[in-house]
């Protein structure tokens, strides 16, 4: 049951919370378009697909920003109630630290339950929208932009020169429109002006051409070397050109639901399992390989059990295996080491092939083992995090956005790093899965477990005045 204390606690907690949550989600999602910058601009997108595309990839990011969020928050929240002393009100009381931290530390684990629900059900389908418009985005070409005196060449097959454009853009004069069907004919059109306009659907471009002339070449019909070249005046002349190449083709989300990205724990679960059976069928075919190549490798037992019976006579227990040499012929030798060769030669190549595939599978499992782990580690690290950002808070009594701010970007900075590092490594193989993905949250927790002790205690591990006090008697003492 909670009292006016929990009360006072949460309320503080929740305002900076929300507002840390969404500053720091809206500069996630402005580095994500600082990235791609290139490939949105200049392609005329319309607004309800940006905005789409940011619906979808705010909630991708939701998972990385609220340990951030919970950190920050809770540091402001602690350091806030010190430096106006109410933490000293409420520890004077007879109140511990922990009953005072009780209340945001099962909200915390609220969050972190909820952020993992959120990951496992709402993130893959997120993903796999925000992945799918990012990849028509990127693979669309530039919007049509027909500039003066500069031809351009983004129309298949068609190569225009505009002089000079009207104030009104349709109008238009001094036109080049150089046209190649097939690589083998070139075909001109010139005129003094015209206009030009793009149909209802833009789907097409249209020219309406004055005063002008149409070079043709037309080669023989029976597939000779000779053409023949038509010149054709023209007042009026009209060309359309298909702008569908320009137009963005949207893909449907099936195309990407393999990835591990895109795929809940039940599903990741399902694929691990697959992708180890694979591995192992492939490591089963390697040594079938062998024996498909070197076929005496199967009576390898009867040779040796051979030589021990050949050498029964001097009482060796060993086995000697006879030279190779010793049973072939002096004009056998070189036809026989020839085959030799060849299939050692055959069978290494069939070993280099499998081996690749048994290294992608291998990478392939540990991706998917990575993103298993991944729904787990950050959702917890909002309890972590908050492990730190409460006792800390505690300690340096600061409120604000100054130094609480400061310490949220170190630990965060920290986890960040080490969560990427250890990801690098598990991806490599340097790693396990498990490890590289928890090497955060076993860096941190010991730090979230030291600073809480410390803040029971009320030490002075952030004061300034606490080591200023001591190099002043190492001076004394000097």
């Amino acid at each position: 049951m909670f009292k006016k204390l929990d009360k006072l606690i949460i309320k503080s907690f929740i305002g900076p919370f929300m507002a840390v949550f969404f500053i720091t989600l809206l500069v996630l999602v402005m580095q994500f378009f600082w990235l791609y910058i290139d490939d949105f601009v200049g392609k005329g997108l319309s607004a309800g697909v940006i905005f789409k595309f940011i619906w979808y990839q705010s909630a991708v990011l939701i998972p990385l920003a609220l340990p951030l969020a919970v950190l920050l928050s809770s540091l402001m929240t602690f350091g806030n109630l010190g430096e106006t002393f109410e933490l000293v009100a409420i520890k004077s009381a007879g109140i511990s630290l922990l009953r005072f931290m009780r209340p945001l530390f099962l909200l915390s684990i609220v969050i972190s339950v909820l952020a993992f629900l959120f990951s496992n059900y709402v993130i893959p389908v997120a993903n796999l929208k925000s992945y799918t418009i990012l990849s028509d985005i990127v693979k669309a070409k530039p919007a049509f932009d027909l500039r003066e005196g500069v031809f351009y060449d983004k129309i298949p097959n068609f190569a225009i020169k505009i002089g000079k454009k009207e104030e009104n853009d349709s109008i238009i004069r001094d036109v080049i429109v150089f046209e190649n069907d097939n690589g083998l004919q070139d075909n001109f059109i010139v005129a003094k002006s015209g206009v030009m306009r793009t149909s209802e659907d833009k789907r097409y471009l249209e020219f309406f051409l004055r005063d002008g002339w149409r070079y043709q070449e037309r080669a023989d019909r029976y597939g000779s070397n000779q053409t023949e070249y038509i010149r054709l005046g023209f007042k009026e002349y009209k060309k359309i050109l298909d702008l569908s190449t320009f137009q963005i083709s949207w893909t449907s989300d099936s195309s990407g639901s393999s990835n591990q990205r895109m795929l809940t724990m039940r599903q990741l679960t399902h694929s691990i399992d697959s992708l180890g059976i694979e591995y192992k069928r492939i490591q089963q075919q390697m040594g079938n390989d062998i024996y498909l190549y070197l076929p005496f490798m199967q009576t390898r037992d009867s040779i040796a059990t051979w030589q021990k019976r050949r050498d029964s006579l001097g009482k060796k227990d060993t086995v000697l295996y006879a030279s190779f040499d010793a049973y072939i012929p002096d004009s056998a030798a070189k036809p026989v080491y020839d085959r030799a060769i060849s299939q050692v030669n055959s069978l290494r190549s069939g070993l280099e092939a499998t081996a690749i595939n048994l290294k992608e599978r291998g990478k392939e499992w540990r991706k998917h083992k990575i993103e298993w782990h991944r729904k787990i580690v950050l959702s917890l690290a909002c309890l972590v995090l908050f492990m730190i950002g409460a006792p800390l808070g505690a300690i340096i009594r600061k409120g604000g956005l100054g130094s609480p701010l400061i310490f949220s970007i170190v630990f965060f900075m920290v986890f960040y790093f080490t969560t990427t590092t250890g990801e690098k490594f598990a991806k490599e193989g340097a790693l396990s899965p498990f490890a590289g993905m928890w090497l955060a949250t076993f860096v941190l927790t010991p730090i979230g477990i030291f600073l809480t002790y410390k803040a029971m205690r009320d030490s002075q591990l952030f004061n300034k005045e606490f080591y200023s006090r001591i190099v002043r008697k190492l001076r004394k003492k000097e």
